[in-house]
């Protein structure tokens, strides 16, 4: 099977900026409920993912920072605490299973590093679901 498959471009995913403020980033993860988004960099390399915990734990770590501050700090500041592993999409199937085991979603990238889009767990679940019903019931 192949990973652009299960890809949902980069047009329809909330990604942030390494320049996106603290501030902008908690408004857009609460505005869609989310709890990880991709950062790009200005050329549109993938640069991680933050996550509510990675901004929880940098929260704590600064006595000044507060909702009202966090216009003051960018996502160039957050350690993020987790790496989550991108694929290229010309890779396979084991090394996106092996990677959405452990991830909510896994970016996707070109020979570049180009962020193009993400596949999200849930379809991958989804796709076996399906797949195993559909060999049980032959």
């Amino acid at each position: 099977m192949n990973i652009a498959f299960f890809l949902l471009p980069k047009q329809e995913v909330v990604c942030l900026s390494t320049h996106s403020t603290l501030r902008q980033t908690l408004e857009k993860m609460e505005f869609h409920r989310y709890t990880a988004v991709p950062i790009l960099k200005e050329n549109g390399a993938y640069a991680g993912t933050v996550t509510e915990g990675d901004l929880l734990w940098f929260f704590k770590s600064k006595q000044d920072l507060n909702f009202e501050t966090a216009h003051h700090f960018t996502l160039d500041d957050v350690p993020l605490r987790t790496k989550h592993e991108t694929v290229r999409i010309d890779s396979n199937m084991e090394d996106l299973l092996r990677l959405a085991k452990v991830q909510n979603f896994v970016p996707v990238v070109d020979d570049n590093g180009i962020f193009i889009g993400i596949v999200r767990r849930g379809e991958i679940i989804e796709y076996s679901a399906k797949s195993l019903l559909n060999n049980s019931v032959k």
